[in-house]
């Protein structure tokens, strides 16, 4: 027999899901982990193990609870994805029984399947907090190009389901918001907005390194993720063009990273002649991070516009100005929204104009240290996790209390959704408008051994409102068909 934990004997307890990481890899989720233990709640985790890291079954680290259970990544297609979430879903509930009575289950997605799990705890009490990374509808048109087919139909239910279910949702930025309101059916005061943010103890300057230039004056870094819609491939191709049709020699670049599609990258700098002038570092230290973007003077942002990225928000975007430095950006709406005037933006997917912005960015070192400093004050400020934490601990009063809360604004400084913006499309609920996509932390990059990777938490062409981008004659490799991706780590 359960007992709601929440009691007069008993402290609050916390219970969070994730399936896509493990934690405390997932930078997120632990920082939520840490801010909840700080407003005295009792933590625990259920995720899975990592293959070099986190490898634990069950572990205590600075007073939160893990446990953590065996899954290989999905391979054969929806099958595998079948079995993958079956098998989470056992060792979760499994483990779950272990923790016994909470106050607060906390759901991470991808996938939007906790749900299942959650109506169960509800029966005896428990609140359901649904914490939306990624708006999964939008990630399975941008990542594979199949149209609302079955598979598409399905995720959409799962989400609405998830919605249902939910008595408080997490949104990690307006957008996400505007979903959860709109086609999630939620009443504004349930939804509330925790904005990912970097940790800026981690983030701090050290002496650059000049043999990182490979012999050049300037060096351009890429730092994240490389899947097929992270835009490494138009990053290189933009970068050719800085060579071919700008004449500028004199950079070198890192890309610090690794995905499904580094080895696709890999040939693709080869081809494009760029084995000389670009570096692939794979997933590195924190200290050579902080050497390596210490050292550069630009900072890439190459995500194109598709239903996914227009309205994501990059974490690379907000680790780069933690760093104070310049970024160069294709024109999405919520990369504006993130880096205000810490960034150039080309137009959308046009690579010879973001060449063109690198150049100008290599000519004027005072813009590029203005636009480093207005980026460090908007890390500091008004998009710092102090205001998140805030918004966390009010969403799970809200919960608790088992009546709708405040909601939280948008921090001061944060642009919100333009004027005249179609927040929904009522034909399908597609959403019209930034989202936070996950970015794997750059802490302990160098280890590169598989492990399940994260769906990236945007609309399709045919909604009136955002372009798709074309298919390149360089295409990156593609992967399952639900879109979930973990990092290497």
């Amino acid at each position: 027999m359960w007992v709601l934990a929440g009691s007069k004997t008993a402290a609050r307890r916390a219970l969070i899901l994730v399936e896509n990481l493990s934690v405390p890899f997932d930078r997120r989720v632990w920082q939520e982990s840490l801010a909840l233990r700080d407003a005295g709640w009792e933590v625990h985790v259920i995720c899975p193990q990592g293959t070099r890291r986190d490898t634990e079954p069950e572990a205590f680290l600075d007073g939160v609870h893990i446990l953590r259970y065996p899954l290989g990544a999905a391979v054969g297609g929806p099958l595998g994805y079948l079995r993958e979430y079956g098998t989470a879903l056992w060792h979760t509930w499994r483990l779950a029984r272990r923790v016994g009575p909470v106050d607060v289950v906390h759901a991470c997605n991808p996938p939007d399947l906790f749900f299942l799990l959650a109506r169960r705890f509800k029966r005896r009490g428990t609140r359901f907090v649904f914490d939306q990374h990624d708006l999964v509808p939008e990630l399975y048109l941008s990542r594979f190009g199949r149209g609302k087919d079955l598979l598409y139909r399905a995720v959409c239910w799962l989400e609405r389901r998830t919605y249902r279910a939910a008595d408080v949702v997490i949104a990690t930025n307006d957008s996400y918001r505007r979903a959860a309101i709109g086609r999630g059916g939620k009443r504004p005061e349930e939804v509330f907005v925790v904005r990912s943010a970097p940790v800026t103890e981690r983030f701090h300057e050290v002496p650059p390194d000049p043999s990182l230039r490979g012999g050049k004056p300037h060096l351009l870094c890429y730092l994240g993720v490389m899947g097929p819609q992270d835009g490494v491939d138009y990053a290189l191709r933009s970068l050719a063009r800085l060579r071919d049709e700008v004449g500028r020699t004199d950079w070198h670049a890192v890309f610090v990273g690794s995905g499904d599609t580094f080895e696709a990258m890999l040939a693709l700098r080869d081809r494009l002649g760029l084995r000389g002038a670009v570096d692939f570092t794979g997933r590195i230290p924190d200290r050579d991070l902080l050497r390596v973007l210490s050292t550069a003077d630009i900072c890439l942002s190459p995500d194109p516009l598709n239903p996914l990225n227009d309205v994501s928000t990059m974490n690379k975007i907000m680790e780069y100005m933690a760093m104070s430095r310049p970024i160069v950006s294709f024109d999405l709406r919520e990369a504006r929204v993130s880096a205000g005037e810490a960034a150039l933006y080309a137009p959308a997917n046009e690579e010879s104009e973001f060449a063109k912005l690198i150049a100008v960015l290599l000519d004027d070192p005072e813009l590029r240290h203005r636009m480093g400093e207005i980026g460090k004050a908007r890390v500091a400020g008004a998009l710092s996790w102090a205001h998140s934490r805030v918004a966390l601990v009010a969403a799970y009063d809200a919960a608790l209390r088992g009546r709708p809360g405040a909601g939280v604004a948008a921090p001061r400084g944060v642009v919100p959704a333009q004027p005249g913006q179609r927040p929904i499309d009522q034909q399908d609920g597609q959403i019209a408008g930034g989202v936070d996509r996950a970015d794997p932390p750059p802490g302990h990059l160098g280890d590169q051994s598989p492990q399940p990777q994260p769906a990236l938490g945007g609309t399709a062409t045919e909604l009136g409102e955002l372009p798709v981008a074309a298919a390149h004659p360089d295409p990156a490799v593609q992967v399952g068909p639900d879109g979930s991706r973990r990092p290497d780590h």
